[in-house]
């Protein structure tokens, strides 16, 4: 089968259910103007973000990898008047472009985004009691994506939904031999979610415009609050 086929796909549901407005345009528009990585989600995964927020009645979101904020509007358009979302970002520059972007869609009243390394911003979070969040979406380097999901589990509750994004990585999680350190944080990471008792979990393979990888998703069982 062609793959250009996916593609097609893709912008066909893009278009019907997720097409970009005016905001998520120029947020678009911005990340390539500021020379930032092409790395955001798709349309059509931004609003199955969306509409993950909205299944599980999200007022409180944390958000790991920011870049310039579209996954970000998204979500944020999800919550309620008084919802809250936080997303961490260590690239100083991407959350200044994110910012504006954030600021232009009118959230930033909902959308806070804390510049660091979330290996020392999560351990901070948990200290000062800032969970639980109803929903928890992971979009970072990969190589610590082990440790982010320990982290998130301790800002979690029972209910919790938490999304892993590009754990498939084209197939290469398939090589046990792979030196590549961003597929070996991510296998690392899809063995430890599959053999965590505290969540119900699996990993949805995409393929599209942002050719093949996967999701992974998981609802937090138990109080496993540290």
């Amino acid at each position: 089968m062609d793959t250009l086929i996916f593609e097609k796909v893709d912008v066909y549901i893009s278009n019907m259910f997720a097409p970009d407005d005016a905001t998520l345009a120029a947020t678009l528009r911005s990340l390539r103007a500021e020379g930032l990585p092409q790395h955001s989600v798709s349309a059509n995964q931004g609003k199955f973000l969306q509409l993950m927020a909205i299944l599980c009645n999200a007022k409180k979101i944390l958000e790991l990898g920011t870049l310039g904020g579209y996954s970000t509007i998204w979500l944020a358009r999800a919550l309620p008047a008084d919802g809250k979302l936080i997303s961490v970002e260590i690239n100083n520059h991407y959350a200044e472009v994110a910012q504006r972007n954030i600021n232009d869609a009118g959230l930033s009243g909902k959308v806070e985004i804390r510049v660091g390394d979330a290996l020392e911003i999560l351990p901070k979070m948990i200290h000062d009691k800032e969970g639980p969040f109803d929903l928890v979406f992971v979009d970072a380097d990969k190589p610590p994506y082990a440790e982010y999901f320990s982290f998130a589990l301790s800002l979690a509750r029972p209910g919790t939904l938490l999304v892993f994004d590009n754990v498939i990585r084209e197939g290469k999680i398939l090589d046990p031999a792979t030196t590549d350190e961003k597929v070996k944080g991510v296998q690392r990471f899809n063995k430890i979610l599959s053999d965590n008792p505290h969540v119900t979990s699996t990993i949805l393979p995409i393929v599209g415009i942002k050719e093949y990888d996967g999701m992974a998703l998981a609802i937090v069982k138990g109080n496993i609050i540290a």
